[in-house]
């Protein structure tokens, strides 16, 4: 069988979306095509889904909601539990799809499902803790305390780039809460929606719970517009760009919605003049050239204390000879394509920009001839005050930069709109615990000696100023797909106000 059918994917899937009873027969839809962008060949179409079928799923959604909300989160937990099964079953395969669909190579496609499983075995634990506080009353008599409910159907709006591990942070923890998710993947990589809608829905099958988990596939001007706009779907959850994330912000905003939004990355790395290069070359390589720097969290900055440039400029480029690019599921390879002709476009737009400002080309600069949308990974001397230095470039591009000290250098990485993932490299204690605090990076993120990419499932992931502000993933994010309530009970046979306040005797 083919990878495709050993994920129940038709070449020509013609329900893009799921209903009650599962998958819709949609009808009219516009065909939108898989690209593997590999080699620019079409890999399968989908039907796109309309207006008619979102009200469907919006409705399905909804009244599963109603009957999941009251089963015991443990129980809850199991069915999170039965899907991380599948997914280990079925690690190699959907590995392989993200890895053929989106470009990434076919390590990190296993370490995207890796994730997915470790976010599950993560909610299962987390369904026998979602914890509330027992507070003291001022008033004789009294218990009062606070529980969190489900919030409701939950939107989840996902990039290209992690095509599946970003819904399960967000599916796996709000059906652990008690919550239903809509799930509007990229237009990018709709075959990895279905293959992971397919899993689910066997699981829900076998478990006789309700469709819990929905799926709906189409334009953002279609179906996208309308869920970020829908007062039945509390929660909008959006991975993407800036621009588009305060779009959204606003228009939740305004039904008084709630949002988590994952947006834009500038992420840099400190290099100490005393930094252990054993460590920092290699996180640096990987955070700037994984993916193909397609990552909301590669790095992009490296600044370099000056009397160790030339030393650390030398070192990467280095590294960087030694980068084998080409088909992301050949074994072997460092760095797949990019998604598809716009991010080529992209890339190379930034390098005018960047020999518009004179900077000095180190490594690269190149977009490679042939079928697929490989680009070289480029290494740039760079000063932090350029323009396209401040803007985040979803490709592999790297900026050096200078410092003096190490005030300099924290003044310098703070000084970008985004603020999501940060690291520093050194053997200095008192400059690691000036990065790490309030002086220090104003990251959602900061690391010592570690990258900038590659988060744990177990802490929050997510980013402060124009990265949005949002927390998934670990810690207490779970409370982001909850309602909190506070209750008081009164077993005290009177009628006591707070405050010691006197309202008249209205006793008989």
């Amino acid at each position: 069988m083919s990878l495709l059918d050993n994920l129940g994917i038709k070449e020509i899937n013609s329900g893009a979306c799921t209903g009650p009873d599962g998958w819709l027969s949609t009808e009219g839809g516009k065909i939108l095509e898989s690209v593997n962008p590999a080699t620019g060949k079409v890999i399968a179409t989908v039907r796109q889904c309309s207006e008619d079928d979102y009200e469907t799923v919006i409705k399905t959604s909804t009244e599963a909601f109603k009957e999941w909300r009251m089963v015991p989160a443990p129980v809850r937990g199991q069915l999170v539990r039965k899907i991380a099964d599948r997914l280990r079953d079925q690690k190699d395969d959907l590995g392989s799809l993200v890895s053929l669909e989106m470009g990434k190579i076919k390590q990190e496609g296993d370490g995207e499902v890796q994730e997915m499983i470790d976010i599950a075995d993560f909610a299962v634990g987390l369904s026998r803790q979602l914890y509330g506080l027992s507070m003291h009353s001022e008033r004789p008599m009294h218990r009062m305390y606070e529980q969190w409910h489900p919030l409701g159907p939950v939107g989840v709006i996902t990039a290209f780039n992690f095509p599946v591990a970003v819904w399960s942070w967000n599916a796996l923890i709000a059906a652990v809460c008690g919550d239903t998710t809509i799930w509007k993947p990229s237009s990018s990589t709709p075959l990895c929606g279905i293959a992971v809608q397919n899993i689910c829905n066997d699981v829900l099958a076998d478990s006789g719970h309700p469709p819990i988990f929905s799926l709906i596939i189409g334009s953002g001007r279609t179906v996208g517009d309308r869920m970020v706009r829908d007062g039945r779907v509390p929660l909008i959850s959006f991975t993407g760009s800036t621009p588009m994330g305060k779009s959204i912000g606003g228009i939740v905003g305004e039904r008084l919605g709630s949002t988590i939004l994952e947006l834009g990355g500038n992420n840099a790395i400190i290099v100490d003049e005393d930094a252990d290069l054993s460590l920092a070359i290699p996180a640096i390589l990987f955070g700037a050239v994984g993916t193909a720097g397609q990552r909301c969290t590669s790095t992009r900055r490296v600044f370099v204390q000056k009397n160790a440039f030339d030393k650390v400029a030398d070192a990467l480029k280095s590294a960087y000879e030694q980068v084998s690019i080409g088909d992301p599921l050949e074994e072997g390879t460092l760095m797949g394509p990019l998604v598809n002709q716009g991010a080529v476009d992209d890339y190379s737009a930034a390098l005018d920009r960047i020999r518009e400002h004179g900077g000095e080309i180190i490594f690269g600069s190149n977009a490679k001839d042939g079928p697929g949308y490989f680009v070289e990974p480029t290494i740039v001397k760079a000063e932090n005050s350029w323009e396209i230095v401040q803007e985040e470039t979803f490709a592999p591009i790297l900026y050096l930069i200078e410092y003096d000290d190490i005030e300099d250098a924290i003044e310098k990485h703070n000084a970008v709109p985004q603020g999501l993932s940060s690291s520093m490299f050194t053997n200095n204690l008192i400059s690691a615990e000036t990065f790490l605090s309030p002086e220090g990076s104003d990251c959602g993120i900061a690391n010592i000696n570690i990258g900038t990419s590659g988060a744990e499932i177990g802490g929050a992931f997510g980013g402060e100023k124009e990265t949005g502000g949002g927390r998934e993933s670990g810690s207490d994010s779970w409370k982001a797909y909850m309602r909190r309530q506070t209750n008081t009970i009164n077993w005290s046979g009177r009628m006591e106000l707070a405050q010691g306040i006197s309202f008249g005797d209205f006793s008989e």
